[in-house]
């Protein structure tokens, strides 16, 4: 069958197409910025019509306006989150959602094995020649829940780029078709203050020429980027990446040259950014998405030598256990790819783990360097597994240390206020050490 009939015959309108969206069933959206927010908003407008009942609504990373979530909405959905964000986090906390712990990779193996997808939506880029449309900025779980659900609704987008890997879905897989425009949602360029530059300085202090890295979102990671304008042939194989890239790219310090496995080329799973970004990666051949479970397989991941994993914490106690997704019992985010990375780093021939972090919360009334861990915290990442530690005062190598030297190191590197505290802690903890010891070697 000619692909534009069969395109012309899948049109339908956002209001349609959910109309097939059944009681009960598991829909599945497409992650952050690729949200097809034409689908959700409709979903949500015809709850009542449709008569839904018992609607599962998973994803990650919300950066829709998650209306589902809203009080009035809880006897039509109830959303379960992979990753809490600030849109999710309130239904959550008040018991009208639920979070599961998972790491990325294995998030296409959790659809596959527990969390059966009946409905898809997704977004995607107008068909190519063949048929083909692009997950665009959103591949990760999107595009493994897409071959998996009983049901592909997309949205599709002139606006979506089309970007090049293991991201492609054919018109024959897809059910419905909303050809809809609508801008993408867009991560807006992060403020980068003293503290996040004097933190951005100390993690670039570790990258060297030649490594290959991997990026989180927000201030610190931007700020790192305006610190390694003098390094050459960096690599990025990251779960995802922004706008900062393209800069380094642009003045020749990204390369992609030194990489072992996809020499030359950007590989990312998904990404969030602005307009800049999406023109730069569209029919880019240099970039390649790829699905979560195989960009975030530790094993992949230490293909390549040299991998730098950066990422940021919640809190880091004397012991080097570091949470990253909840402040006591309330969850905040998720642990995301952080220990895909930090795992698939350390197995990486001269690999580095950094996380990175404000030495202080709260308008500096919080440390966040602590004795230990809040009562209820997850421990994101173990203290077997934690390697660099930095702050904005400095840098802190844990792996490979006693408990004692640990905590010496970190105390080094907290705020000052903070320090006659956790040197009363180690005082208490360690008994006739002190303060005063140095770190051996």
């Amino acid at each position: 069958m000619d692909w534009k009939k069969e395109y012309a015959d899948k049109i339908c309108t956002p209001q349609e197409a959910v109309s097939h969206i059944k009681p009960g069933d598991r829909v599945v959206v497409a992650h952050a910025c690729g949200e097809p927010v034409v689908l959700t908003d409709a979903m949500v407008a015809n709850a009542q019509r449709y008569g839904y009942r018992d609607v599962e609504v998973v994803h990650m990373v919300a950066m829709g306006k998650a209306a589902y979530c809203a009080p009035e909405m809880s006897k039509y959905f109830r959303h379960n989150s992979l990753f809490v964000g600030g849109s999710t986090r309130q239904a959550i906390e008040e018991g009208r959602g639920d979070f599961t712990p998972v790491y990325f990779s294995e998030v296409p193996g959790l659809f596959a094995a527990r969390l059966h997808p009946n409905v898809a939506l997704i977004q995607v880029s107008e068909p190519d020649e063949e048929g083909n449309c692009s997950f665009g900025i959103s591949c990760d779980y999107t595009k493994p829940c897409a071959e998996l659900a009983d049901t592909v609704i997309a949205q599709v987008n002139t606006n979506m780029p089309r970007v090049m890997g293991d991201n492609f879905i054919n018109l024959r897989d897809i059910d419905y078709v909303v050809a809809e425009d609508s801008e993408l949602i867009e991560l807006a360029l992060a403020n980068i203050g003293d503290v996040q530059r004097r933190i951005g300085e100390n993690v670039a202090s570790l990258v060297r020429d030649g490594d290959c890295l991997q990026l989180g979102i927000g201030a610190i990671p931007d700020a790192t980027l305006l610190f390694l304008k003098d390094k050459k042939d960096l690599g990025i194989h990251s779960e995802m990446f922004s706008d900062g890239v393209v800069e380094l790219m642009e003045a020749g310090v990204i390369t992609n040259a030194k990489k072992q496995i996809n020499r030359g080329k950007f590989v990312a799973t998904f990404l969030m950014g602005t307009r800049r970004l999406y023109d730069f990666v569209d029919n880019n051949p240099d970039v390649e998405l790829m699905p979560v479970d195989v960009v975030n397989d530790p094993k992949v991941i230490a293909q390549n030598d040299n991998v730098v994993s950066i990422n940021s914490c919640v809190e880091v106690d004397l012991m080097g256990q570091v949470c990253a997704e909840s402040v006591g019992l309330k969850q905040i985010s998720g642990v995301g790819g952080q220990v895909d990375f930090v795992r698939g780093a350390a197995m990486s021939k001269g690999g580095r783990t950094i996380m990175a972090m404000p030495a202080t919360a709260a308008k500096g009334k919080i440390s966040k360097i602590v004795p230990l861990l809040a009562e209820g915290a997850a421990v994101t990442t173990s203290r077997c597994d934690v390697d660099y530690v930095v702050t904005e005062y400095g840098v802190a190598q844990l792996h490979g240390q006693t408990l004692r030297e640990r905590a010496y190191q970190l105390i080094r590197i907290a705020a000052p206020e903070f320090r006659e505290s956790l040197s009363a802690e180690f005082e208490k903890r360690f008994g006739c050490g002190h303060m005063d010891r140095r770190k051996r070697g």
